[in-house]
């Protein structure tokens, strides 16, 4: 039914031009790869050129009853969209079957945030005793400070540093390249991890130009830096659902309460639409609601 074909053509198109990391890519063939076990599951055997509307409808409602959120199912249509435009630009058909169908309706989810009095606590948890804390420190603050995806952090290399100059060079999605300011303590710190701790390190081939190593010389797993995170959050007795993410939100949300320029943030946090920054107007928001309700005199 060529299937397996046309989802490793599509797998070849997302990387070579439209450069998707390896992680987006598996994504989207995930999303392909839950309709073919509707498909088996229904013991349709129907190629992609003979799926119709009706067929994706039935889909969605499968996937519904399977209890898959709203969240999950607008991204699995979402991918299934995009194969089909693949599809379509490799003119294996002539009809979009997605083009009718609706994904659910999502309302903006805010996320969750930091105060600074929650990264104070969390930084300030670290234990600087030790090799890992030292790193540890170097990494939050770094995180913090550049508004960082974890991708990024792990992937931050020596080559890419221009602390003198306050700025890091970083690889964002799609390959792309920005700028990202640093502020002070962050080089500080990293300085004192280059300088006291990543010196001693037996580095390993291939990985000598990455910042953050483990103590047997690799560069830190995404899993490693959700894991440090949460093991800090419960040390410090945070009672807050916190990842790596958290602190690029908090970030960003620090900012705007600051009275920063949405384009600048933007720039900063390498969003390719202004409309993925809004967001944190709406965090913002309701923030001086909230200090309007505490101050105002007649509130």
């Amino acid at each position: 039914m060529n299937w397996n074909i046309y989802i490793k053509g599509f797998n070849s198109f997302l990387k070579l031009e439209k450069s998707l990391s390896p992680n987006s890519i598996e994504a989207y063939q995930r999303d392909v790869e839950k309709l073919l076990q509707f498909l088996e599951y229904k013991k349709y055997t129907l190629a992609p050129t003979d799926i119709e509307l009706k067929h994706l409808q039935e889909f969605l409602k499968w996937i519904t009853e399977l209890g898959m959120t709203a969240r999950s199912q607008a991204r699995v249509i979402s991918g299934i969209k995009a194969f089909y435009k693949y599809l379509l630009l490799e003119n294996v058909l002539n009809i979009d079957p997605t083009t009718l169908l609706q994904a659910p309706k999502l309302g903006r989810k805010l996320p969750e945030t930091l105060t600074i009095e929650d990264i104070n606590l969390l930084i300030d948890g670290i234990d600087l005793s030790t090799p890992e804390g030292v790193r540890n420190k170097a990494m939050l603050e770094t995180l913090y400070s550049c508004g960082l995806r974890v991708s990024e952090l792990v992937n931050l290399k020596l080559s890419e540093l221009f602390l003198k100059d306050g700025f890091v060079k970083v690889t964002g999605k799609g390959d792309k390249e920005r700028l990202a300011p640093i502020g002070s303590i962050a080089v500080k710190h990293v300085l004192i991890y280059k300088e006291e701790v990543r010196c001693h390190i037996p580095i390993k081939k291939d990985q000598e130009d990455f910042l953050f190593l483990n103590r047997r010389g690799s560069k830190l797993t995404r899993v490693m830096v959700f894991t440090i995170i949460k093991a800090l959050a419960l040390k410090t007795g945070l009672k807050k659902h916190i990842s790596p993410h958290t602190f690029r939100h908090s970030f960003a949300t620090h900012l705007i309460e600051g009275g920063a320029d949405l384009r600048a943030v933007q720039e900063m946090l390498g969003h390719e639409s202004i409309t993925t920054t809004e967001i944190y107007t709406h965090l913002d928001r309701d923030y001086l609601r909230q200090e309007i309700i505490q101050f105002h005199p007649r509130s």
